[in-house]
């Protein structure tokens, strides 16, 4: 497995225990914009997911949902960037192995 592939899954984890309640959502935040640094992909994936963990950070400072961030939402945002982030990877490898195939 590709080190973005197991990068990925890190952060997934991360994600489903902070679900659980087992991890804090500033944790969370912390571990996710640590791990996004090792990740090889397009520029705009860090784009999206710093403006998640901005709006997730601000969430955070209210003890109720406020109607501009549903923390519900900002979750499932997360889930969304990590399922796309896992198919670019999974393509540029795909990419990759017939690149060498081919040269």
């Amino acid at each position: 497995m590709s080190p973005t592939l197991n990068t990925l899954d890190n952060m997934k984890q991360a994600l489903l225990a902070c679900e659980k309640g087992q991890l804090s959502q500033r944790a969370l935040i912390q571990k996710w914009r640590s791990e996004a640094l090792h990740l090889a992909l397009p520029e705009r994936f860090g784009e999206v997911l710093g403006g998640l963990l901005d709006r997730m950070e601000a969430s955070a400072l209210f003890s109720e949902e406020s109607c501009s961030f549903s923390q519900r939402g900002l979750l499932e945002g997360l889930h969304l960037w990590s399922d796309k982030a896992r198919a670019q990877c999974l393509r540029q490898v795909e990419d990759d192995t017939t690149n060498q195939k081919s040269g």
